[in-house]
């Protein structure tokens, strides 16, 4: 697949890409929002510096690493990707409060239509703002939405220096495990 061209790019703002969700997933990943690269390929955590799919390997939930191009294959592992806002955007501070906290309730509705065992939210940020929960931490949540239960990863982006390739293996290792 050849790189979208910067009009390309600039053209996919504000762009819904579609979900990878089937009901009853063992993990439903969620991220923030899509970025421009995803607006532009229709696929998930789609910019090249982006650890997503490198890390579920790493962590075990894929027996190899897949392209984004390969996202509906997640659905054969019992894996699936949504988002807390569905608009694409350049960076995840152009999303306003409010569309977090609407993002927060429309989530809610997918996550007790579809009712996978677990919703791993990709940034504590996000999760903070969506659920209205200030102090949360990265780790399994108290919090659940019907029988499902939350636990927030760190944000997989290239741009979060806090965390290495292998930390954040570890730390959604530890979810994969309590998913089995």
């Amino acid at each position: 697949m050849t790189r979208p061209t910067p009009a390309e790019l600039e053209a996919a703002r504000d762009r819904v890409i579609e979900d990878v969700v089937a009901d009853g997933l063992s993990v439903l990943f969620c991220g923030i929002n899509p970025g421009l690269m995803s607006g532009a390929t229709g696929h998930h955590f789609a910019r090249p510096g982006n650890r997503f799919w490198p890390v579920l390997h790493l962590s075990g939930f894929t027996p190899r690493r897949l392209l984004p191009s390969e996202q509906r294959e997640l659905l054969s592992y019992g894996l699936g990707i949504t988002n807390v806002v569905a608009r694409t955007t350049a960076r995840a501070d152009e999303l306003t409060a409010e569309e977090f906290r609407e993002g927060g309730r429309l989530l809610t509705a997918k996550v007790e239509r579809l009712t996978p065992r677990w919703l791993a939210v990709v940034g504590v940020t996000a999760y903070r703002t969506a659920f209205g929960e200030r102090t949360a931490r990265i780790g399994p949540q108290q919090r659940t939405i019907g029988d499902t239960r939350l636990w927030v990863l760190p944000n997989p982006s290239g741009l979060n220096a806090h965390w290495t390739l292998q930390t954040m293996a570890e730390e959604y290792g530890r979810l994969r495990e309590a998913s089995l």
